[in-house]
């Protein structure tokens, strides 16, 4: 080790008010070696913490370091026999004097063996946290990790420690200071002190440094460990073993007895460098809690409202009455549902909702320039994460607002449509249906979850012909790669069945009731997606282009409209099939 490992002037410099995680409890001791033998090396890393209110600030500061915050303050509740209880999360000064709040309790397991820390459960359910592991998520903030824990191989904990932004947001709702109390000790046992890195030092006792008290203790081992010992051991004599309830009386001279002995122990070589630190430090809230009181976040985006780029503040669009919509780049649905926990739902052919980890549904529609307009006032009332993402994709306003959604929040129509995604999913339920009642198989090998499914067909994965045939693959594996090939082949006629894919065999299948030529041209689209689905895997250029063409794309739209007309084209042949072979079926329900 190094001599500025052992004088700890990176470690000292540092202060929890400025760091990332502060730690609320901590007791590490990472040591290698025996602690009486050269060679021996150890760093420890201990800290204990509480809330105070601004009225006990003073006494905090005067009276209580290490010795009543740090490790070895029992956390723990307390029945008084005059009927007083003491809850585990007051801090007591005196008995029945609390005067601060345990932010980590600490719970002795002693039949089953151990200890375990527990985070203040009224930290965890203002700031929303559930526990993943170890740690403390907030799913509200698309489950950033708040606190974690630190166990050792035995399972015990080790460390606590939160995020500082968050604390300081519970700190501020209930008007508390954070003190923290911690202490570093760096041990390493040396031949001795000449040819050492520790050669250039010398003792010195509790030097104020950083805020703390540093001490460099060099001694030799043996000054440590070394030295005489006494022992004492007292007995009974008057205690018949053989009595069946043997009662001693009082104790005296005739009826105890008693040896001591006296000897020295020693010999160990070497020097022993230790290095501490002892440092109490506030962490002060800033006077603002947004999650959990819900002050105002003064942090939060502008937006563009006006084709000549003027912005309004978020805290201005956060009206209901506000009037005014917003439009993004569509990419911004494929950054959101990037996140855990955010899904997109279709209500109509052009609108559809977002809905996010802080429970609310954004209502969207899709513009004539297949940009993203939105009812302001839906972006503004979202959490402040989710409104920089927005707002990253905020554009000046091109194209209107989309019909179906003016239609939807101004007129309180709704428009009588549907979208791609939706009717491709629903077709597809409905041919299994039919397909389990005429011919009483299973059409697809398994069953899928179609609203999580959707999330990857969407027109919105489409960016580039690159995702574009990413979509393909993703709609030949939800239906072509799913269809049940034993069962198609016990309905299939032609002669070469048992070398068709799943695709030829339902073609087959719907050959006998229309004709071969016409399942074809219906399979058509069908067979181009799956061509581009392998394109997907082995590009070339003008073989992708005839599988495109297949499909029925005009490459000329935009890559987004190319991807709805991929989905609604294999959509209306899997419609078509359905129509063509169970026709008559819907006929006869309606009649």
């Amino acid at each position: 080790m190094t001599e500025e490992w052992i004088l700890q002037t990176k470690e000292t410099r540092r202060l929890y008010a400025n760091a990332t995680w502060v730690p609320l409890r901590a007791s590490i001791n990472d040591e290698k070696g025996d602690v009486k033998q050269i060679g021996f090396v150890s760093d420890v890393f201990a800290c204990g913490s509480a809330a105070f209110p601004p009225e006990h600030r003073a006494l905090v500061e005067e009276r209580l370091g290490w010795s009543y915050l740090g490790i070895g303050h029992t956390i723990a509740p307390y029945a008084y026999e005059d009927g007083h209880y003491a809850t585990i999360d007051q801090f007591q000064y005196n008995d029945k004097e609390p005067i601060g709040v345990n932010l980590v309790f600490e719970h002795p397991q002693p039949v089953v063996g151990g200890r375990q820390w527990i985070l203040n459960p009224d930290l965890v359910v203002a700031l929303h946290l559930i526990k993943e592991g170890t740690n403390w998520v907030r799913p509200e903030e698309n489950f950033v990790v708040v606190a974690r824990e630190v166990l050792d191989k035995d399972g015990e904990h080790t460390l606590i420690e939160i995020k500082r932004e968050f604390l300081l947001d519970y700190l501020a709702a209930r008007n508390l200071s954070l003190r923290l109390s911690c202490y570093r000790q760096r041990v390493e046992n040396v031949p001795s002190l000449e040819g050492s890195n520790y050669a250039n030092l010398k003792d010195h006792k509790e030097n104020e440094r950083d805020g703390g008290r540093f001490q460099l203790l060099i001694r030799d081992i043996n000054d440590v460990f070394g030295g005489s010992w006494a022992l004492f051991r007292a007995w009974r004599t008057d205690v018949d073993e053989d009595d069946d309830a043997p009662v001693m009386g009082p104790e005296n001279n005739d009826n105890t007895g008693h040896e001591s002995s006296r000897g020295h122990r020693g010999g160990y070589e070497g020097v022993r460098g230790e290095g501490e630190f002892w440092r109490d430090e506030w962490i002060n809230h800033q006077s603002r809690s947004v999650r959990v009181r819900g002050d105002a976040d003064t942090n939060l985006p502008q937006f563009i409202v006006e084709t000549d780029g003027t912005r309004m503040a978020s805290a201005a669009l956060d009206n209901e009455d506000i009037g005014r919509w917003l439009w993004f780049r569509s990419s911004v649905v494929n950054e959101l549902l990037n996140f855990r926990g955010f899904s997109l739902e279709w209500y109509t052919a052009e609108t559809g909702g977002i809905r996010s980890t802080s429970g609310y549904k954004t209502h969207f529609g899709i513009n004539s320039s297949d940009l993203i307009t939105v009812y302001a006032y839906d972006v503004a009332k979202l959490n402040p994460w989710e409104q920089h993402i927005w707002a990253a994709h905020n554009v000046v306003p091109e194209g209107k607002v989309s019909s179906e959604l003016l239609a939807s929040q101004v007129k309180a129509e709704s428009a009588v449509t549907h979208a791609v995604e939706f009717m491709f999913f629903e077709t597809m339920r409905m041919l299994e249906t039919n397909f389990k009642k005429v011919y009483g198989i299973s059409l697809f090998t398994h069953d899928i979850d179609d609203a999580a499914a959707m999330q990857h067909v969407s027109r919105f994965t489409s960016k580039d012909q690159a995702s574009l045939l990413r979509l393909a693959k993703e709609i030949v594996r939800v239906f072509s790669d799913r269809l049940n090939v034993r069962e198609l082949r016990k309905v299939a006629v032609r002669a070469d069945k048992d070398k068709l894919g799943s695709n030829k065999l339902l073609q087959d299948v719907l050959a006998q009731k229309v004709g071969d030529e016409k399942a074809r041209r219906i399979f058509a689209e069908i067979a181009g997606t799956y061509d581009m689905r392998l394109g997907d895997a082995h590009p070339t250029g003008s073989k992708i282009a005839d599988a495109i063409e297949l499909a029925g794309i005009e490459q000329s739209l935009s890559f987004l409209r190319q991807g709805e007309r991929l989905i609604n084209n294999f959509g209306r042949a899997i419609w078509l099939t359905g129509k063509l072979l169970f026709g008559h079926l819907e006929e006869d329900e309606a009649a």
